[in-house]
């Protein structure tokens, strides 16, 4: 049986501790709760472990998605459940799931109400100079666009605009990225080289401003969706857009049954393990974070693994 006593592990750089607590006097007001602050160091994975050490059957993330896909690392395959009080400038997991974005009571009372659900994570192996790495994610993974745009993205207009910050820097982006020849190799099939502007791997589609780039995806279903974009000039950039905007946007909304529409420009599939190997390292993000250049990454689901409320 999953214990009551509630963790708070909250990013002090994003949400004062002040605040939280009044607002968890007003909903939660009979609650045991210890707190566990992340620093800069520590984004929160030590933070998350503590909690589960002091006792912890609920976590509550409070900061951005840094913060969030940090505790899901160390929640994952636990009994643990994951609260999210989004207070960052993408809050990706929330938006997926529905969390109130902007109102810490409502966030809070969700975590208070809701039945728990158990969804995917995923985990990345990446290869870097530094050597290899490993990494949890909820949301997506990959290289290219979305990747660059969030390299180009100025720090003191993201604090200040928002997710406004990264239009300003699309621009930047599309002008910096380049079609390389990549090797995927997906399941158990044999590797294919590719030519790819963009490689996308998620575990959930939406992303700021209602934008869903992986239209099959579901947070449940125990597969990833891959998105590769080849485009390189004006009018296959043009198909892209379509693509995103009309056939696997708006035309979704009358069907919901319909599958995402892959074009000679930009192709979905679904996976549980996908192998990609670059020909140079390219940046890299992770949960809307860019953690800087890799050579190549092993994306693979761990079905179920953790619990939300």
């Amino acid at each position: 049986m999953t214990s009551s006593r509630i963790g708070i592990v909250f990013n002090p750089s994003k949400i004062a501790k002040a605040e939280l607590s009044a607002a968890i006097d007003d909903v939660l007001p009979d609650a045991d709760v210890a707190w566990f602050e992340t620093t800069p160091e520590d984004p929160g994975q030590g933070p998350a472990r503590e909690a589960l050490d002091a006792g912890c059957g609920i976590v509550i993330a409070a900061g951005g998605d840094g913060t969030v896909r940090a505790v899901a690392e160390v929640l994952a395959g636990t009994d643990a459940h994951l609260g999210i009080v989004p207070q960052g400038t993408g809050n990706l997991l929330a938006r997926n799931l529905g969390v109130p974005l902007g109102d810490v009571k409502a966030a809070l009372a969700r975590v208070a109400d809701v039945t728990p659900r158990s969804i995917d994570i995923g985990w990345v192996d990446l290869e870097r100079d530094g050597g290899p790495e490993t990494h949890g994610f909820v949301v997506m993974v990959g290289f290219g666009l979305d990747a660059q745009m969030l390299a180009e993205t100025d720090d003191d207009l993201k604090d200040k605009a928002g997710w406004l910050a990264y239009v300003e820097a699309l621009g930047r982006a599309v002008s910096s990225s380049e079609v390389v020849e990549a090797s995927i190799a997906v399941d158990d099939e044999k590797p294919k080289d590719v030519a790819a502007h963009t490689v996308l791997i998620g575990n959930c589609g939406t992303i700021q401003g209602g934008v869903t780039l992986l239209p099959d995806a579901a947070p449940d279903d125990g597969s990833l969706d891959i998105l590769v974009v080849n485009a390189d000039g004006a009018l296959q950039w043009l198909d892209t857009l379509k693509s995103v905007v009309w056939d696997n946007g708006i035309m979704r909304m009358f069907d919901r049954d319909k599958q995402a529409t892959s074009t000679d420009t930009v192709q979905h599939r679904q996976a549980a393990r996908v192998r990609v190997r670059l020909p140079h390292p390219l940046a890299f993000e992770i949960d809307g974070e860019e953690i800087g250049e890799v050579q190549g990454f092993t994306a693979r689901i761990d079905a179920g693994a953790l619990h939300v409320r």
